[in-house]
């Protein structure tokens, strides 16, 4: 922020809108120190301000008892902004002609607080499909869509996570070390890719990339899962390329929509 919106000369009917601002900017559990880094408000007023945002649902405090993440009606007005009924229709375009292409179930998710939410799918026409059904909440480290998101969080935040969270074991391939999964997160950076593999659900495997925002923050993640009976990892990545040019296109739409 200039100089000339400093603590003065914020609005105080603007200030509750500019703390929710500047949470969603930054995109990961922070503390009201961090976010008046930028606002440059008396402290009582931060301190005072987070505590009605919490107090009314808007954010939330973490696990670890210092930081905040959005709350639910935070949450839901998201959810709602991105499911208004002009970008769904496009949205489920391409899905639907991702999932064709692919031969198999394709998502959208969101990471939410401590699990990614599936926002959008569209199911394989296949009898055998993976029931995950819209509004499922599945693990960050357990899924691809969720080790995409780890993936992009700033490594004090990443071992923030990692401190307050317990590695559960879904199946014998989940990884349950925190060293291995900070291995296989940079991986995933190096990639631009994450996979399942069978690591949430036994005989289920999964490829997902990034969405991104137009200032290169990861928005939410494009993934498809399949049966182990139809595909293996080796076919799954053959699949990248089309995942990718969906999520540009993504992208795309919800950049033009932010903008209109």
């Amino acid at each position: 922020m200039d100089g000339e919106q400093s603590r003065d000369t914020i609005p105080t009917n603007l200030r509750l809108l500019m703390v929710l601002e500047e949470v969603a900017r930054i995109g990961v559990p922070v503390t009201p120190t961090e976010v008046n880094a930028t606002l440059e408000l008396p402290k009582p007023t931060i301190h005072r301000l987070f505590a009605t945002l919490e107090e009314e649902g808007f954010l939330q405090r973490d696990m670890d008892g210092r930081t905040y993440s959005p709350g639910p009606r935070m949450r839901v007005l998201a959810t709602s902004t991105l499911s208004s009924l002009r970008i769904r229709t496009a949205r489920q375009a391409i899905l639907r002609r991702l999932s064709r292409e692919i031969g198999e179930t394709c998502n959208i998710a969101l990471p939410d607080r401590e699990s990614m939410l599936y926002l959008e799918r569209v199911e394989t026409e296949w009898p055998l499909r993976i029931q995950l059904p819209q509004g499922t909440r599945v693990p960050f480290h357990a899924t691809a869509s969720g080790k995409m998101y780890l993936s992009s969080l700033a490594q004090s935040h990443l071992q923030r996570y990692l401190n307050a969270t317990n590695l559960t074991e879904h199946t014998e391939n989940t990884i349950t070390d925190a060293d291995t999964l900070i291995a296989e997160l940079e991986e995933v950076r190096r990639n631009g890719y994450a996979l399942d593999r069978e690591e949430f659900m036994s005989d289920m495997i999964a490829l997902a990339v990034p969405i991104m925002e137009t200032n290169g923050r990861l928005m939410a993640t494009l993934s498809f899962h399949a049966p182990t009976q139809r595909f293996d990892i080796d076919r799954a990545i053959t699949c990248l390329e089309a995942l990718q040019e969906a999520s540009e296109e993504l992208s795309k739409l919800i950049g033009s929509e932010a903008e209109a």
